[in-house]
């Protein structure tokens, strides 16, 4: 017997893409299906975590998740990456180097927000490198004529901002932290602020005025929510 989105968790945004929004720091996990395949965007706070998000999309696609675009290397969006073993991973250049020499500060960051110890010591034990670094734009063909784009888009809310394009009607941004909507976005040490401005109008140039926004964190929004934040982180960090 199928199952719908809804009745696993999943919020459908258009034909084979969803997402759903995490316990805990309200963290957005995304779901898009092609033939044979299934690209998550994100995976979660824990290992735990990455593990039921990898459950409710096998169970949702009829089979294993092929591919994991990271948006960028925060605890809460990479914790749960390991959990989706053989998943080609994707993430922007630089997120390779974060994930192999900056676990201790990884580390700080989860337990200082509350992730239990065990869970945060056992998620940056098992952290692997991303196999596939993302410059400028990778076109990724997910078969039965499903194409996701990944962009580049930072530096932003971090160094390392990848922003994931779904074709359609809508079309579909997953704009990880960049965009945040049940909250205001979130500068931390890692941050640049002089470019986050940037980043958010080559979001818009991607998706447009009809394309639906999906926040790190928050419910789905549109381009004038988006254009509203840019400026308003322009006129926090006192940039154009």
């Amino acid at each position: 017997m199928s199952v719908t989105w809804e009745e696993l968790g999943w919020e459908r945004l258009a034909d084979g893409v969803g997402r759903c929004r995490l316990p805990g720091w309200d963290c957005t996990a995304g779901l898009v299906l092609g033939a044979g395949t299934a690209l998550m965007v994100d995976a979660g706070s824990s290992l735990a975590e990455g593990a039921r998000l990898r459950a409710r999309a096998q169970r949702l696609a009829g089979h294993r998740v092929t591919h994991l675009a990271l948006t960028h290397p925060h605890f809460d969006h990479v914790f749960g990456a390991s959990a989706l073993a053989g998943a080609e991973v994707y993430a922007a250049v630089g997120t390779d180097a974060v994930l192999a020499h900056g676990r201790g500060e990884l580390r700080l960051d989860a337990v200082r927000n509350g992730l239990p110890v065990p869970d945060a010591d056992e998620a940056v034990d098992a952290l692997v490198p991303p196999r596939h670094l993302v410059s400028g734009e990778w076109t990724l063909d997910l078969g039965g004529g499903r194409q996701v784009l990944l962009a580049n888009v930072g530096p932003g809310h971090t160094a390392h901002d990848l922003a994931v394009l779904v074709p359609g009607d809508p079309e579909v941004v997953f704009c990880g932290d960049l965009v945040e909507e049940s909250g205001d976005p979130q500068a931390g040490p890692d941050a640049v602020p002089s470019r986050w401005p940037d980043a958010l109008d080559r979001l818009l140039s991607l998706g447009g005025e009809d394309a639906l926004y999906v926040p790190g964190h928050g419910a789905v929004v549109d381009a004038a929510f988006v254009r509203r934040q840019r400026e308003e982180l322009a006129a926090r960090f006192g940039v154009s």
